[in-house]
């Protein structure tokens, strides 16, 4: 594919009204190719076009610039793991270098060039990549999900008295937000103010650029302060890491980083809640024991990554991918939705998919997602925890009403209504103590009752307070004489799963 080919003219075709919305020719630019950003169904458009193309098919983006977009399995897998023949520096894609992408490009947040590890290669890649890793090593993921845990807790207190609840404005939004803050060293920071920030910046608004100000304002005043005082968080591994980051890359990361992770497990949470409340099988399975939450977590990752595409890829040699001939300076979408239904490894979308790690949900090769594994213990942790606060949550609509906003790049549930019966906040103040718990009940016993006392009347009080030998009892004996019963302490299984939540 050749920019040449497929770039805009200046004719006078290109002054008449476009095909009307439901015209079959509607969403076509130059050469007949679909316009990504104009598909009502993106889903259906990458089928159509596996079955005009196969596996890599021609598209246009944006000002109708030419890019691949890779919609086989293999082929995903072939490009993100040949560094030789492909890279994320976009300075030498073609129609960048020709003029063709504007420096005002809808798409140029996500594909400009930047020094950061997603986009570096070689030595380099390796050196940002290296305090990225480091840094991330070092978290405790026991503390991690204990945090986790008290932080679901806190969120769900804002709502579990009323007994309804928008699950995504109300909690999936907020939990990932809530955690990384805390992962990156500025748990003050975390309010609701900085949520809308991170959401309003993705969306690509107006106002887009001032939440995006507002954001890095505060990862600044995170880096500057870490440089003087580091302590135990991402951000001051980041700083000492012997890789000796600038404070722009040490800010540039955590932004990465930051947002990467809000965004994908913001709708991983999203998709797995809403799997759970519709899909019979999975609520059943999770109640009965037969489906844990990471197995439902992975079976989401499948069915609906968090995103359905990454830009971008660049061919830095002419080859060829899917059949097609890629030529140096093509740009070529990573899109690990249709690459997750590709049918050579998916012929049955309805088979389980319990056990199998092979999704491309967290890429792949060098630049596969470091943070992965955080973005599972948040959905884990959060949906049990949910679910263990509100075991009769439900769906508030039907199905047919949800609502999503998409893009090239992912697909966001907007809202997700739910109702469950009012339950009473938790106290996440209280950390797990040895303090004795309250006596039980000493008339509770299983197996032979014990002997009662006579009535008050019918016994004789004794002269003297002097300890009396123990009445002769027929035998067999029933049991030991009554006596106050000491507190009861947990057992093991209760103290596990106490400690395991952090309460």
């Amino acid at each position: 594919m050749t920019p040449e080919s497929h770039a805009p003219t200046s004719t006078d075709d290109d002054l008449r009204p476009g095909p009307p919305p439901g015209c079959p020719a509607h969403g076509l630019g130059p050469g007949g190719l679909h316009r990504l950003h104009e598909a009502e169904d993106l889903g259906a458009l990458y089928e159509q076009l596996r079955e005009q193309h196969g596996p890599v098919a021609p598209v246009l983006l944006h000002d109708d610039v030419p890019m691949w977009i890779v919609l086989g399995h293999a082929e995903n897998l072939h490009m993100v793991r040949s560094p030789s023949q492909y890279c994320r520096d976009s300075r030498i894609w073609t129609p960048l270098r020709e003029g063709l992408v504007k420096p005002d490009h809808p798409l140029m947040p996500h594909i400009a060039w930047q020094p950061i590890a997603s986009h570096a290669e070689g030595d380099e890649h390796k050196r940002l990549r290296g305090a990225v890793m480091g840094a991330i090593s070092t978290i405790d993921f026991r503390s991690l999900r204990r945090y986790i845990n008290r932080s679901t807790q806190v969120i769900v207190n804002r709502f579990c008295e009323a007994g309804e609840a928008d699950l995504v404005g109300q909690f999936t939004e907020h939990l990932p937000m809530a955690v990384m803050c805390e992962i990156l060293g500025m748990p003050d920071e975390y309010n609701d103010r900085l949520v809308e920030a991170a959401r309003d910046a993705l969306k690509g608004t107006e106002t887009a650029i001032a939440s995006h100000s507002y954001v890095m304002d505060a990862l600044s005043r995170l880096t500057a302060t870490r440089r003087v005082q580091p302590e135990e968080d991402l951000a001051s591994y980041l700083i000492t890491h012997p890789a000796r980051l600038s404070d722009d890359e040490v800010r540039e990361h955590l932004r990465l980083v930051l947002f990467a992770a809000y965004e994908a497990t913001t709708n991983l949470l999203s998709n797995v809640l809403l799997t759970v409340l519709i899909d019979p099988r999975f609520r059943a399975q999770l109640n009965g024991g037969q489906m844990t939450v990471p197995e439902a977590v992975e079976q989401s990752l499948w069915n609906e990554p968090p995103f359905s595409t990454v830009f971008a890829y660049f061919a830095k040699q002419e080859t060829e991918l899917g059949g097609q001939r890629i030529r140096r300076g093509d740009g070529l979408l990573f899109a690990p939705l249709p690459a997750n239904v590709d049918p050579r490894v998916r012929p049955d979308l309805k088979a389980s998919m319990q056990g199998n790690r092979s999704h491309l949900a967290f890429g792949g090769g060098p630049h596969e997602c470091p943070g992965q594994d955080i973005g599972r213990s948040i959905a884990d942790v959060g949906v049990d925890a949910l679910l263990m606060r509100l075991p009769d949550v439900e769906l508030d609509c039907d199905v047919e009403e949800l609502r999503w906003t998409a893009s090239i790049a992912s697909r966001h549930l907007v809202e997700l209504p739910v109702q469950f019966a009012p339950k009473p906040p938790q106290d996440v103040q209280e950390v797990p103590n040895h303090k004795p718990v309250a006596a039980q009940r000493s008339d509770w016993q299983i197996g032979n009752p014990q002997p009662q006392a006579a009535p008050a009347a019918a016994q004789p009080q004794p002269a003297a307070a002097q300890p009396q030998p123990d009445p002769v009892l027929p035998q067999p004996v029933p049991g030991p004489p009554a006596v106050a019963e000491p507190p009861r302490r947990k057992g093991v299984w209760q103290r596990f799963l106490s400690w395991w939540r952090g309460y």
